[in-house]
C-alpha cells in the first residue's frame, strides 16, 4: 500500500505540475505578459511546484529534514543528473544572454543560502528575506523584458502562434491552474507520507530520503522538460529550465517553507558539513556556460552522471555507517573541486564556436 501511495503521489505531482505550467503559461500570454518573464518565472517556478508542495507539507508534518533536504537534493540532482542526461542526448551549446545572466544569480543564491544556514538554522526573518529577493528578481525580469529587441519579440510571437487552441479560453486556463494545484497538494501529502514510511522501514534518516528519493521524485517535471528540450534541439531551454528552477528552489521553496516553521528551519549537521558544499560546487560547475557560452560535451555529461551516482552512493554508505566511509569521503571531497576545475579549464581553452 505504501509503494502504491508513493507511485500515485509521484504521478499526481508530475501531472499537477504539467497542468499548472500549461495553465499559467497560457494565462500569462492571454494577459499580455512577456514570454521572457513567462519562461523564467512561470515555467521555472511551475516545474519547481512539487518541491514547494512537498517541502511545505513536510514542515507541517513535522519532518523538517525532508523539507530542506528536498531542496538541496533537487538542486544537486538538477545540475548533475538532468544536465548530464541532456548533454548525453546532445551537446549543450548555450549562447543565450538570459542563461549567462541567470547562472551568476543562481550562484549568488547558493552563497546566500550557505551564509544563512551557517548557524544551523534558517530563521523566519531569513525566509522572508529569501522571498523578498525572489520578488525583486521577478520585478527585475519584468523590467528587463520591456527592453527586448524586435527580433526577440518576433521570435516569441512565432512560438506563441504554434500553441494549441483548446486551452485558449481564460476559463480553461484558470481551471488547469486549479486542477494542477489540487493534484500538487494531494500528491505531495501521499508522496511525503510514503517516503517517511520507507525511511522508517529501511532504517534510513529523513535527511537522506529527502536528498535522494524525494529530491529525484519532485524533479521529474524538470527531467521531462529538459530531456524533451534536448531531444528537440532546444538546448537553451534544457539549461535554462534547470538554472531557473534551482534559483526558485532556494528563494521560493525555502522562503515559503520557512514561513510555516515558527521556530525556523533546522539545518542538519550533515547538510552543513557536506551536502551544501556539494550543491555550491556543482553550481560553480555551471560557470563555463556563463563565461563562454560554449558547450557541455557528452563526456562532461557523463562525468556529471557519474558524480551523481557517487554522491548517492556516499549518502547510502554514510546512513549505514559503513566501514568504507572514511576512504569514500576523502575521494568524494577530493572529487568535488577537481570536477569543477577540469570543466572550467577544458571549456575555457576550447576554440570559440560560431
Amino acid at each position: 500500500m505504501t509503494i502504491l501511495m508513493f507511485i500515485i503521489g509521484l504521478i499526481a505531482l508530475v501531472i499537477g505540475a504539467e497542468l499548472l505550467v500549461r495553465g499559467a503559461s497560457r494565462l500569462a500570454t492571454t494577459l499580455g505578459v512577456s514570454p521572457l518573464v513567462v519562461g523564467l518565472t512561470v515555467v521555472a517556478f511551475g516545474t519547481s511546484a512539487p518541491e514547494l508542495a512537498v517541502s511545505v507539507n513536510a514542515v507541517l508534518s513535522g519532518t523538517t529534514d525532508i523539507a530542506i533536504g528536498n531542496v538541496v537534493g533537487s538542486n544537486i540532482f538538477n545540475v548533475l543528473f538532468i544536465l548530464g542526461i541532456s548533454a548525453l542526448i546532445t551537446p549543450l551549446v548555450v549562447h543565450s544572454q538570459i542563461i549567462r545572466q541567470e547562472i551568476p544569480i543562481l550562484i549568488g543564491s547558493c552563497l546566500l543560502l550557505f551564509v544563512l544556514a551557517s548557524d544551523a538554522r534558517i530563521a523566519f526573518i531569513e525566509s522572508l528575506l529569501l522571498l523578498v529577493i525572489l520578488v525583486a528578481y521577478t520585478v527585475f525580469l519584468i523590467v528587463q523584458s520591456r527592453k527586448e529587441t524586435r527580433e526577440i519579440k518576433e521570435e516569441y510571437a512565432q512560438e506563441n502562434n504554434k500553441t494549441s487552441k483548446w486551452d485558449a479560453s481564460i476559463y480553461v486556463q484558470v481551471l488547469l491552474i486549479l486542477l494542477g494545484l489540487v493534484l500538487l497538494v494531494q500528491g505531495s501529502e501521499w508522496f511525503v507520507d510514503s517516503a517517511v514510511t520507507f525511511a522508517r522501514l529501511m532504517g534510513v534518516s529523513d535527511i537522506v530520503i529527502g536528498l535522494t528519493i524525494v529530491a529525484a521524485g519532485t524533479s521529474m517535471p524538470e527531467v521531462a522538460t529538459s530531456v524533451m528540450a534536448a531531444i528537440k534541439g532546444e538546448r537553451d531551454i534544457a539549461v535554462g529550465n534547470v538554472v531557473g528552477s534551482n534559483t526558485f528552489n532556494i528563494l521560493g521553496c525555502l522562503g515559503v517553507t520557512g514561513l510555516f516553521a515558527p521556530d525556523g528551519l533546522i539545518v542538519p549537521t550533515s547538510l552543513l558539513n557536506f551536502d551544501l558544499w556539494v550543491m555550491l560546487a556543482v553550481s560553480f560547475a555551471c560557470i563555463p556556460v556563463f563565461m563562454t557560452g560554449r558547450e557541455i560535451a557528452r563526456w562532461e555529461g557523463g562525468i556529471f552522471i557519474g558524480y551523481y551516482v557517487a554522491y548517492v552512493a556516499y549518502l547510502i554508505l554514510a546512513s549505514k555507517e559503513h566501514d568504507s566511509i572514511p576512504v569514500f569521503s576523502t575521494v568524494m571531497m577530493s572529487f568535488v573541486v577537481p570536477i569543477t576545475v577540469v570543466t572550467l579549464v577544458v571549456v575555457l581553452i576550447r576554440k570559440p564556436q560560431g
